[in-house]
């Protein structure tokens, strides 16, 4: 179980790497703190940030970090991707039922 200093701390590494790929100000210093904190929840990054589905995510998060989507895997999900590159692993990631969307390309491979 992680504890809240962990998830404080998961919380300022998301925050800080996003803000380094914002658009503007209030990419910088609203949308990344809200993603980050959206990203400790323990559904999928684009159910805890209110959109229908990930086609949705996409579009707001290249609205807000572009050169971060241009960066991003085609074939891996937003959190996965967020956490894999700050090398840690997503809250909740080890009992979600729906791990094969997230790592199906690393088990084929």
């Amino acid at each position: 179980m992680i504890t809240e200093l962990e998830k404080v701390k998961l919380e300022r590494e998301v925050m800080v790497f996003l803000q380094r790929y914002a658009k503007n100000r209030y990419s910088k210093y609203v949308i990344a703190p809200h993603i980050a904190a959206m990203s400790l929840q323990m559904n999928h990054l684009y159910e805890a940030m209110g959109f229908k589905n990930r086609v949705q995510m996409g579009k707001y998060m290249k609205c807000h970090f572009p050169e971060l989507s241009h960066k991003k895997p085609v074939d891996k999900l937003w959190k996965k991707f967020i956490y894999d590159s700050i090398g840690k692993i997503a809250p909740y990631c080890f009992t979600c039922k729906d791990q094969n969307n997230c790592f199906a390309c690393e088990l084929a491979g």
